[in-house]
This record gives C-alpha cells, structure tokens and sequence, in this order.
C-alpha cells in the first residue's frame, strides 16, 4: 500500500492506494486533518520537473518573436488609413467586403476560422474600405493586416 496526500477544492485528503496486480485497487479517502499542511510539498516537486521544459521554451519563443515582428512593421506602414488586423492565428474562411465598400464599426468584414471555430472580424470605425490584404484560404497570425480603412 502507498500513502498520498491529496488537495481537493481546498479538502486534504489522505488516499491509500494499492498496487495493481495482486488483488484489486484500494482506495481509502477520508477528510484529513487541516494541520497536514506539507500535501503541497509533491506539488512543488512536481512542478519543478517540468521547469525544465518552459526553460527550453522561452528560448525558442524569442526566435519566434523575432520573424512574428517584421509582419505588423509593414502592415503599418502600407495603412494609409486605419488597419484592421488579425486577433489571433487562423485560417480566412470568408471576405464579406471588398475595396470601395462602406462599412460601420459593427460590419463584419471577415470570418476567421481559428481552434474550429468561426471568429466574426468586425471593421471597428466607420469609412471605405481601401485595400484587403487578404484572401479567402489565408493563413494568418496575430497581428497581420486583413483590411484597411478610409476613415469616413
């Protein structure tokens, strides 16, 4: 039999857990007491054995930030009105305007399709739409320029 604290919704528990292959699992729960505090000690450890990995992940996430900044830098500086830009990575499942329409902040002018579902992408000002950057298929990320528009 092995022993294990367990924390549930603030409840300590005390679990006795019996190996699998003679006999059948055991298990016993019961409230314990609020004094055994040191539960949260397997925790910590098991939290440090993962660090490592974050660790190793910071360090590609600055190689990723350096190609995802160039991006918005022209996206800018093509706007010459305001930009409509994507709010998250995904895919343009369908353009809803087109360059010379008139549009109001709640005008859908995309759908994005991103984690399965569809993203309504709204104009967010009122004006003519001067130029989509983008197509239906586009693949996009966080940050790209979708629309520009003429303010009204």
């Amino acid at each position: 039999m092995r022993k294990f604290r367990v924390v549930v919704n603030g409840n300590v528990y005390e679990v006795e857990v019996e190996e699998i292959g003679s006999t059948p699992t055991t298990i016993l729960s019961q409230p314990a007491a609020p004094a055994q505090a040191p539960a949260p000690a397997p925790v910590p450890a098991a939290a440090a054995a993962p660090a490592p990995a974050p660790a190793a992940a910071p360090a590609a996430s600055p190689a990723a930030a350096k190609p995802a900044a160039p991006a918005p830098k022209p996206a800018a500086g093509s706007a010459g009105g305001n930009a409509v830009t994507a709010p998250m990575p995904g895919t343009i499942i369908d353009v809803k305007v087109k360059p010379g329409d008139k549009v109001e902040p709640r005008t859908v002018v995309m759908l994005l399709e991103a984690m399965k579902m569809e993203n309504e992408i709204f104009a967010g000002m009122s004006g003519l739409v001067k130029e989509v950057a983008v197509s239906k298929g586009t693949s996009v990320n966080t940050g790209d320029l979708l629309v520009t528009i003429d303010p009204a």
